[in-house]
């Protein structure tokens, strides 16, 4: 790839953006080191920018720094996982109650029907797991909560590598835009403790396919 004319913090927003896509495609997998040379020369920089990147991602729990070894992928140990779907669940959960003491914001759910309909064409995991995650942004911010907001937001990368794992399996992208077509659906006609019904177990479902998927790995490690 060629010298971008960017500046350096614009710059290494995009070479984040390009690691994270990376991670959460699985191109590159736990425990990977991130080689700063080779971001340095595919992006034609000095390596500053892809150092600042790295942190960044290092803040935002994507990226681990391991004495000896540098700058590597995050693992993710099964309680942690857990911890993080659990916690996700949680805030959804209490962004619909929000969502039903305040009522349905049309402008918002014109967003979710907008971004519904961009899943219904993607057949890429990493693309389809980034528009899920607007999804369900889209009810955190129905909420009209800054707190559950923050919460939210700094689950936002673990959860994309995570729940990759989950799209991955086949038939899990029909059956999630299924369901998200039933929550658009039910908040549209303002049926939003059914909507709340769909989204727990939509979650749910989420977690089982993760357990299932962390069992078979550790099955076949054995």
């Amino acid at each position: 790839m060629g010298s971008l004319d960017l500046s350096n913090n614009a710059l290494s927003n995009h070479i984040a953006e390009h690691i994270t896509n990376q991670i959460i495609t699985g191109k590159l997998q736990p425990g990977e080191k991130l080689v700063e040379n080779t971001y340095a020369e595919e992006y034609g920089t000095s390596r500053a920018p892809v150092r600042e990147a790295i942190f960044t991602l290092t803040v935002e729990g994507l990226v681990e720094r391991v004495p000896r070894k540098g700058a590597i992928v995050k693992g993710y140990t099964e309680s942690e996982i857990y911890d993080l779907l659990e916690i996700r669940t949680m805030l959804e959960s209490l962004a619909m109650k929000r969502i039903l003491e305040n009522g349905v914001e049309i402008d918002i759910l014109n967003e979710m029907k907008e971004i519904l309909e961009k899943m219904q064409e993607k057949k890429d995991v990493g693309q389809y797991t980034e528009l899920n995650h607007a999804f369900h942004m889209c009810l955190i911010e129905m909420s009209k909560s800054d707190v559950i907001k923050k919460m939210y937001a700094r689950l936002k990368l673990p959860l994309l590598r995570i729940q990759s794992l989950s799209f991955a399996k086949e038939g899990n992208i029909p059956k999630s835009i299924k369901e998200h077509a039933i929550i658009v659906k039910l908040l549209e006609e303002s049926q939003i403790l059914e909507a709340m019904e769909v989204l727990n177990q939509h979650n749910q479902d989420v977690i089982s396919n993760i357990q299932k998927r962390l069992f078979q790995s550790n099955d076949g490690a054995q």
